[in-house]
């Protein structure tokens, strides 16, 4: 009978036991399957142990093939005499070794730094570097290979008799060549590899690859009038002169959406086409825009000001004392670019073609937003250090006696805004020392001969037009 009177599941079957059993069986095999391809995809050990057999059967197959002509296949003024193969394969091998044990050093110190620094959880994507693993494969294989090649020199009773595998050493000389360039390159790769933006998109990566495996589907739509981005990342370049070009060709106007720093999904507007088929234009314009990991400082010159922001604020990290002298060296370059900047004009984000028309449009920073970024975060995480708050009234100060009248209102505003920041932190017996303007920092000024002594205790001087009235 198929089931019992109430319905419930009938007696098991031996078919069913098999068909269970058989069931039971290919998971089990899958999981083993899936555990041994995870425990192999995250080893550090199996390309070099891969490596060590390449070398190993190749050796072997040199040496055979340096037998079949007798040794004699490559002269002996090329190689030398036993002695000196000896000393080459044995020089070989103690590098190599010394060339794989640094690489391993190098690999764990940066797994220490990314765990300290970013994630202890970094450690598995980093172990699975495969540059890495070829590194010390190419090292320990190239080893590997001329302690083979060693034990077929033969060592006569004079120097220039005896046996000497010519093309294994030529082999190991081309393979010491090969590890040599590997090792610039594993430098210059572990170098690239420590930047955060290079460990995010190493992460960011692999989880899109499994969302695009598990959650398989049609593209997010584009807009008729959008040219979207090919990959995601941060806009780091635009030519714009072929832009226009284009634009001009197409008797149409481009508009790049993000700005330049911007992160781009993939898929996500990039261009939009005010007018004309995108359809025409898209593959082309979207060459000419170059998205990367990471901002740069090719067009993109508040980056500049950024990073300059990110080592004052860094250095201000963890108390106001820790490292005040290096924010005011980076105050005193953002005071320099701003000073630059303060009295030129600034682009409007529209370039147009040769007859004049608008081709393409761009936001671009203005004053206000150069200021902003300059200063306002710095503000916040130095306005408790004197010598921070001093160097920071200074800069503004100054900026505001240079700048155009009307490009002043956003240094008023930022005198002020750190004059609401340093009297909620600074004792009050020592705001007018706070508030005093010093471009050291804690320098003349501070003296008993300095020019701004006179700020009373309490009150910090007010320069710049009196915003009161």
């Amino acid at each position: 009978m198929g089931g019992d009177s109430d319905g419930g599941p009938g007696p098991v079957t031996w078919f069913d036991r098999l068909f269970a059993g058989k069931s039971h069986g290919m998971r089990l095999g899958s999981v083993s399957m899936f555990r041994g391809s995870k425990a192999v995809r995250q080893s550090l050990w199996f390309v070099p142990v891969m490596c060590v057999l390449a070398g190993v059967g190749s050796s072997f197959v040199v040496l055979w093939i340096d037998g079949l002509f007798d040794y004699e296949l490559v002269p002996r003024w090329l190689t030398g005499g036993p002695d000196a193969a000896l000393a080459i394969l044995s020089s070989i091998a103690a590098s190599m070794v010394s060339l794989a044990a640094l690489v391993l050093t190098i690999t764990m110190v940066v797994v220490q730094l990314a765990m300290g620094q970013f994630s202890p959880r970094i450690v598995q994507t980093i172990l699975k570097d495969k540059p890495s693993q070829l590194a010390i494969g190419v090292f320990v294989g190239t080893f590997a290979f001329a302690m083979i090649a060693m034990r077929d020199v033969v060592v006569g009773s004079s120097g220039s008799s005896g046996r000497v595998p010519g093309l294994a050493v030529i082999v190991a000389f081309v393979l010491v060549l090969v590890a040599i360039a590997l090792l610039v390159i594993y430098v210059h790769h572990i170098g690239s590899a420590l930047r955060v933006s290079a460990l995010i998109e190493l992460v960011g990566g692999d989880t899109r690859s499994l969302l695009d495996e598990y959650y398989p589907g049609p593209g997010s739509a584009v807009d008729d009038g959008v040219i979207p981005a090919n990959r995601s990342g941060v806009v780091c370049y635009v030519e714009t002169d072929r832009l226009v070009e284009i634009a001009a060709e197409a008797d149409c106007v481009f508009e790049l959406v993000p700005a330049f720093g911007e992160f781009v999904p993939a898929g996500s507007p990039l261009l939009r086409v005010v007018r004309g088929d995108p359809g025409h234009v898209r593959d082309a314009a979207a060459e000419e825009i170059v998205i990367g990991l990471e901002r740069t400082l090719g067009q993109d010159v508040s980056y500049g000001l950024r990073m300059l922001v990110d080592i004052a604020e860094r250095s201000l990290s963890d108390s106001p004392f820790v490292d005040p002298t290096t924010a005011v060296q980076a105050i005193d370059r953002l005071h320099d670019c701003l000073r630059q900047l303060a009295r030129r004009p600034f682009p409007d984000g529209r370039y147009r073609d040769e007859h004049g028309d608008v081709r393409l449009v761009m936001r671009v920073m203005d004053w206000d937003a150069y200021v902003h970024l300059a200063f306002d975060e710095i503000r916040e995480a130095g306005a408790g250090t004197p010598q921070v708050a001093r160097r920071l009234r200074a800069s503004l100060l100054d900026l505001w006696e240079y700048a155009p009248a009307d490009r002043r209102a956003a240094l008023e505003d930022q005198m002020e805004m750190l004059d609401q920041a340093v009297r909620a932190r600074a004792p009050d017996y020592q705001l007018g020392y706070y508030l005093t303007p010093d471009r050291q920092g804690i320098g003349v000024a501070a003296g008993a001969n300095g020019d701004a002594t006179t700020a009373p205790v309490g009150r910090g001087p007010r320069p710049g037009p009196d915003r009161s009235a």
